[in-house]
């Protein structure tokens, strides 16, 4: 073997522990408390009486490299350079002195125009997908309409004034990579894919047959040409096989919608992680506002504010006082596609003599 030493490992996550800051890393494991001292700012103490603020601002997600700089110079300011982006696009500020933390509160609220909140029993900043500026699926555009929620959903993001913390989530297409919320958006395709066989060379056939969960795609030949086609009576159109091949194009302007989701989480307090169920679909993917969306997702919050228990999640409240209740709560209509008819339902209410809607 070589005696020559092997370049450093470059793949993989980075050790996050040469980036915590001085305080977080001296009592790390050792915290003895944590406090809210208002929405958006943290207290944490630890055994050894030391104290380190956490800052909460809600950003706009896609920022520009001045506003980043920005961002970085506040943090040299007033946090020794320590700052954090979290996955629901918030940006957290960690500061040791507490001389510095109304400064860097009037100059983030100032300077930056961005609200303080996210923290305790608030709607959270959204996590979402890419939207049309990166991603190659998108059948709408997650950044801008979040941002457009968001600018409705300001004052629940500035409170903490619902019962418990609420995630929401929205993906631009039918994989929902943004993961499950409390309330989640999800764009809804209503066809199979419309197949270009002369274009379908430049895509891998095998894999675009094995991505099909539903098994749904099988080779065929076209005018001679090696090619796939689709069993309709099996497709979900959900989008997979347009990832592969973009011969094979499922989006539609003119029939593409939205839907909302329900009840799901990932926390295990209180009651184990759960599934999302669907609470409203056929809404117009109507940009660049879209204020259907903002209307039921509000619809949902304005139910579970007046009718939830203190601590209770989205999907705890609605188990709690049954789905019949929430449709009428909320106003939405029930409908032949919220009954849960697939082959996993077996083991779901859906399928049993004691249905409760």
């Amino acid at each position: 073997m070589s005696e020559k030493k092997m370049a450093p490992r470059d793949q993989g996550a980075p050790d996050y522990t040469k980036y915590l800051h001085p305080v977080m890393a001296k009592n790390y494991g050792k915290w003895d408390y944590h406090e809210r001292v208002r929405p958006g700012v943290l207290l944490h103490v630890g055994t050894s009486g030391d104290k380190l603020w956490s800052v909460r601002a809600g950003s706009p997600r896609t920022m520009s490299a001045d506003t980043v700089r920005k961002i970085c110079d506040i943090a040299d300011k007033y946090c020794q350079g320590h700052v954090r982006f979290t996955s629901r696009s918030n940006i957290e500020f960690l500061v040791g002195n507490e001389a510095d933390l109304k400064p860097l509160i009037t100059t983030v609220e100032g300077d930056l125009g961005w609200p303080l909140g996210g923290t305790g029993p608030s709607v959270s900043n959204v996590s979402h997908t890419q939207g049309w500026l990166h991603c190659n699926l998108p059948g709408s555009d997650a950044a801008g309409s979040v941002k457009a929620l968001m600018d409705d959903l300001i004052d629940e993001f500035k409170n903490e004034s619902l019962p418990n913390r609420v995630h929401i989530s929205s993906s631009c297409c039918q994989i929902n990579c943004a993961s499950h919320g409390d309330i989640s958006i999800i764009v809804q395709h209503h066809h199979p894919p419309r197949i270009n066989h002369k274009d379908m060379q430049i895509c891998e056939l095998p894999k675009v047959v094995a991505i099909c969960p539903v098994a749904a795609i099988r080779p065929a030949v076209v005018d001679g040409v090696e090619t796939v086609e689709v069993v309709e009576e099996k497709c979900m159109y959900c989008g997979a096989c347009h990832g592969q091949c973009p011969s094979m194009e499922i989006r539609d302007s003119d029939t593409d919608t939205l839907s909302i989701w329900v009840g799901g989480k990932m926390s295990n307090a209180r009651s184990k992680p759960s599934f999302m169920k669907l609470a409203v679909w056929g809404l117009p993917n109507n940009p660049p506002r879209w204020p259907e969306v903002s209307n039921a997702v509000r619809k949902i919050l304005k139910a579970y504010k007046e009718g939830a228990k203190d601590w209770e999640r989205v999907g705890e409240w609605i188990e709690r006082i049954g789905w019949q209740r929430f449709f009428e709560k909320t106003g939405f209509k029930f409908t032949k596609y919220h009954i849960d008819d697939s082959p996993e339902a077996l083991s779901t209410f859906n399928r049993s003599a004691q249905i409760r809607i």
